[in-house]
């Protein structure tokens, strides 16, 4: 019997006092509008990187590789599904993800799997989020949105949740620390990212200053602190992976539109971008910065 399972686990942190209180958009700077993962599958991805940008000297930080990290494989990416696509053998026993490869969301979990050496045993699925599948609503996830993981007859959604069940579930290098201190910090970070991303989008209006946008990065510079090396925990982990792709999408743009450099004065948020831009696993599911600044700018700035 085919089971849908849509798991949207809540968890709770205490906030680490070592790091300032995010700011929240007051009553009149409200987002007035919420991040479509709906986007536009152009051409199939060919991953393209941006420059790495060199960490200050005055870091402190001696950059080092993730301890832990699955051998790389390079993979021939499947075409997107669209509305005229016939659906796979659905719950035959394949593990398969459900993304976009544009949707940082499902980019997240993409990440997850390559980090963990997932390649054979997880199966990529994209869906054009422009033309879906009608089956996939129907027969896979009602809430038709990604990512999506179909595992043992069932299937979840929730990019965060996901990232987890795929790191305990499966093989692989752990993504997380062993570390009490260290978890409890990464679930501080994770609770974050949801007011991190939604602080930085509402700088996107023309007449909200820059600065704005600056109090999430300086939280993140903070909390890249606390521990020894250039990653959130110290080692790589999955705090890394929830960021990675927003900060990807969110420094080119805001360079283009606002003319807004996110690592000057942020030694340690350089240092973790020049590492994360090492990272293989993640590199595979880069995108050409052009693309995600011209179509930031046709999301965000045709509304305004």
């Amino acid at each position: 019997m085919v089971v849908l399972v849509r798991v949207s686990s809540a968890f709770t942190a205490t906030r680490d006092p070592s790091l300032p209180s995010p700011r929240f958009p007051s009553s009149s700077q409200t987002l007035a509008f919420k991040f479509s993962r709906a986007y536009s599958l152009k051409r199939q991805l060919q991953p393209q990187f941006r420059s790495s940008i060199v960490a200050s000297n005055s870091s402190g930080l001696s950059p080092s590789r993730p301890r832990a990290m699955a051998a790389s494989v390079r993979e021939a990416l499947p075409p997107a599904l669209t509305s005229t696509s016939a659906p796979p053998n659905l719950f035959d026993g394949t593990t398969r993800l459900y993304i976009s490869y544009t949707c940082p969301y499902a980019q997240r979990v993409w990440i997850t799997r390559n980090c963990k050496g997932l390649q054979e045993k997880i199966q990529l699925f994209p869906i054009d989020l422009q033309d879906r599948p009608a089956w996939y609503k129907e027969k896979v996830y009602p809430p038709n949105k990604v990512p999506a993981l179909e595992h043992n007859n069932e299937v979840r959604g929730e990019s965060l949740d996901l990232m987890k069940y795929i790191d305990s579930n499966f093989e692989g290098p752990s993504l997380l620390p062993d570390d009490s201190a260290k978890r409890e910090f990464a679930e501080d970070l994770l609770t974050y990212a949801g007011t991190f991303y939604e602080t930085i989008v509402s700088s996107f209006k023309e007449d909200v200053n820059v600065i704005k946008a600056g109090t999430a990065f300086d939280y993140i510079e903070t909390a890249l602190s606390k521990f020894d090396g250039p990653f959130f925990l110290g080692q790589f982990s999955l705090v890394d992976i929830a960021y990675a792709p927003f900060v990807e999408r969110f420094q080119p743009f805001l360079m283009d539109v606002k003319n807004h450099d996110i690592t000057a004065g942020r030694p340690r948020l350089a240092a973790w971008i020049e590492e994360m831009n090492k990272i293989d696993a993640y590199k595979q599911t880069c995108h050409d910065p052009k693309e995600l600044v011209d179509r930031y700018k046709k999301r965000f700035l045709a509304r305004l």
